[in-house]
């Protein structure tokens, strides 16, 4: 049976994750989370292993990666190039290489026009640290599926297209349950874009910022 880690469980798409894993799959999970009591209702359940760790905590990180099949993080934060870094390591040293890795629009200076220049404005703060995570994950040589998603609504909606870093980037927008379900197909299906940077909007979104805004 395939087991997955989810690095950064308790984060909303990672729930999304989690919660269609256990209910369309057999994976088993190592749900890798600080405060982990905030994950209790599947402390009972025989497919999930819960971890109650800081992605810093190199040597515990490592243990609970030990014999997985693949990893999605969903780390975030202003020191995520750091973060970055101790995870890459712990995949090294426990010899992982398939690696599902949520970024953010813009880490690649790819969101041009109007757009582009809110998306610098309105997440300066946090920028640099998803340009030296996308930076690492080249330089590390995992087999990585890097996530681009656009400014993230709770739409009970799954409605996405996929653009590559040489299409551009389209839209403004996309729902969290959409990159849930773009995530859970490339779990399903590892083989899937493999060493690539997707980006995901919903159709027909394009504007100077997104609609609620």
């Amino acid at each position: 049976m395939k087991k997955i880690m989810i690095v950064g469980a308790h984060g909303a798409i990672a729930r999304l994750v989690t919660e269609r894993l256990l209910a369309e799959t057999q994976v088993e999970l190592v749900l890798y989370l600080r405060q982990a009591e905030r994950l209790n209702q599947y402390a009972t359940n025989s497919r999930v292993t819960l971890v109650d760790g800081d992605v810093n905590d190199t040597e515990k990180l490592r243990q609970a990666m030990t014999g997985v099949d693949m990893i999605y993080s969903n780390l975030g934060g202003v020191d995520l190039g750091e973060q970055t870094k101790q995870l890459l390591l712990a995949m090294q040293q426990t010899g992982q290489t398939r690696l599902v890795f949520m970024s953010a629009l813009g880490a690649h200076h790819e969101v041009t026009g109007k757009f582009g220049d809110w998306n610098e404005q309105a997440i300066h703060y946090f920028l640099p640290g998803f340009r030296s995570a996308a930076e690492q994950l080249v330089a590390a040589g995992v087999t990585y599926t890097e996530v681009r998603p656009a400014w993230l609504t709770d739409q009970p909606e799954i409605s996405y297209e996929t653009t590559t870093l040489a299409d551009g980037f389209k839209g403004t927008e996309v729902s969290r349950a959409s990159v849930a379900d773009f995530i859970v197909k490339v779990i399903e299906d590892p083989s899937t874009y493999q060493k690539e940077s997707i980006g995901l909007n919903k159709p027909n979104t394009d504007g100077d910022q997104p609609s609620w805004f």
